[in-house]
């Protein structure tokens, strides 16, 4: 692959995606992380995209990927951490559930749950639980950001300040030992935030292409979070550093076939 051919398929993967690790970057384009690294140094001068540790994130990380364009990325991946997140819930607990293509998939694992009480901002997790018997479903109320079929504004955030549950399970466009949980919106760092404050742990739940990336808002600090839950291309390097940072970290593997 030239360089020119190269430089535009990185240019359209960090478009489409809002953030991409290094590490993925290279193994879709075929090519080594140093030379994806020089590629992301002429990108960013041409103002194409913002190189962040790791990885690179769209024009001044404000790119929000739209549910549509997440749902084909890392498709049996997000199903494997799922798979492992649905494990951590027990029958009777009350739970908040966050926006993403990952919760929703967590949210069709709980449908065999019983006395479940569930808490969510997503139109997309509360579809998925609508005919679940044993699954109370809660919404918090707010203004639809439609792009993810979230609800997400005052309140949004005022439904969720009186609530105590055990768990909320998260997901975002970026996390790193730095920063922690980030994403490119303002309105959806504001609900995060508060879903975070409602429960006991968070769980944080990422594919590898968001792993030890950066966007623009902090939404849970690293101190914060409790669990990551993660697949085995997520960069080493980035995982160690969460580890370092007192963060339990699974990285679970994937079935192919999966999604």
């Amino acid at each position: 692959m030239f360089a020119a051919e190269r430089r535009r398929l990185i240019s359209e993967l960090v478009a489409t995606s809002g953030a991409v690790s290094l590490r993925e970057l290279a193994r879709l384009t075929g090519t080594s992380e140093v030379t994806v690294r020089r590629d992301l140094r002429s990108l960013e001068a041409e103002g194409l995209l913002s190189r962040r540790h790791g990885g690179a994130v769209a024009r001044e990380a404000l790119h929000e990927p739209t549910h549509s364009e997440k749902s084909h990325v890392a498709a049996a991946e997000k199903a494997a951490i799922a798979a492992a997140a649905a494990e951590l819930v027990e029958d009777g607990e009350a739970l908040v559930l966050g926006p993403g293509t990952t919760t929703q998939a967590l949210a069709r694992r709980l449908t065999r749950k019983r006395d479940l009480t569930v808490v969510t901002n997503s139109l997309l997790v509360a579809q998925a639980l609508s005919r679940a018997p044993g699954v109370d479903v809660v919404m918090t109320g707010g203004s639809l950001r439609g792009s993810i079929f979230a609800l997400v504004g005052g309140d949004a955030e005022h439904a969720l300040a009186g609530l105590r549950v055990s768990t909320a399970f998260m997901s975002g466009n970026g996390l790193s030992a730095e920063r922690g949980l980030s994403t490119p919106s303002m309105l959806v760092a504001g609900v995060d935030r508060a879903i975070a404050a409602a429960a006991r742990r968070v769980v944080v739940l990422v594919d590898h292409t968001k792993v030890g990336v950066d966007t623009m808002v902090q939404t849970v600090p690293t101190s914060r979070i409790d669990l990551v839950v993660t697949d085995a291309a997520a960069p080493p390097d980035a995982v160690a550093a969460l580890r370092a940072a007192d963060v339990e970290c699974r990285v679970v593997d994937v079935d192919p076939t999966a999604g």
